[in-house]
């Protein structure tokens, strides 16, 4: 079964899922295997700029685009490698009849595995200020909440002006804790969502007392699982 992946936004994110689809499959198959995969990485630059001008329907556009490519292509999936974008999951799952792998969704599973119920979400500010992330978490029983405005724009400011360019500083990884930290003794915080593909590069598990569900890591145990179940199914 091939993986079909949307990505390049940032690319530093879709290398990640690359590596970790294919570090996964080897795990599970052993030797020299490795996953059977199709990526579309986009330019993330025009992208980016229609997320700043809120030009949404442009960006869906693209979205289904790629997705109606990796379909014809081969794919008998699609994965797309960001989490804001899949504010326009529907134009995705409209342009094309594959099955699609929702981010939102395989973190609520595995915040619901967990004592988490009220885990504080990091992410893009269009992830954490507008609904269709936090709503879907909510549907599910999950009351994720979000920094104070000025910890958001900085937790927005180092994921593009840092994360999605390479650059892992330390005095922003700093930052992050100490967000975390305050919304634990504040609100009551009792986990922390990675919800943006690029965090992962600056913090992790290790770095926190409470769970943390990495989504760039869940949606990758997702893929593979969905694949290999596939796969079972044919044989």
């Amino acid at each position: 079964m091939t993986i079909g992946l949307i990505g390049g936004m940032s690319w530093e994110s879709t290398a990640v899922y690359y590596r970790l689809i294919n570090e996964r499959v080897r795990a599970l198959r052993g030797g020299l295997h490795s996953a059977d995969v199709l990526l579309h990485s986009l330019d993330f630059a025009p992208i980016a700029e229609m997320q700043a001008n809120g030009d949404w329907a442009a960006a869906g556009d693209i979205l289904a685009d790629s997705a109606g490519r990796l379909e014809r292509a081969g794919a008998d999936c699609i994965v797309l490698c960001t989490n804001t974008m899949h504010k326009l999951a529907d134009r995705i799952t409209s342009a094309t009849r594959l099955p699609f792998l929702h981010i939102a969704d395989v973190t609520a599973a595995a915040i619901l595995e967990s004592p988490s119920r009220r885990p504080l979400l990091l992410a893009t500010r269009f992830t954490m200020e507008e609904d269709f992330y936090r709503e879907r978490l909510a549907s599910r029983g999950i009351d994720a909440i979000i920094p104070g405005p000025a910890q958001r724009e900085d937790v927005h400011r180092i994921i593009y002006e840092e994360l999605c360019r390479g650059r892992i500083e330390p005095a922003s990884k700093q930052r992050y804790l100490d967000i975390v930290a305050e919304a634990v003794a504040a609100e009551g915080a009792d986990g922390v969502i990675l919800g943006c593909t690029e965090i992962t590069l600056l913090v992790s598990q290790v770095d926190f007392a409470i769970p943390v569900f990495d989504t760039t890591a869940l949606h990758v145990e997702a893929a593979v699982a969905f694949a290999e179940a596939q796969e079972s199914r044919a044989a």
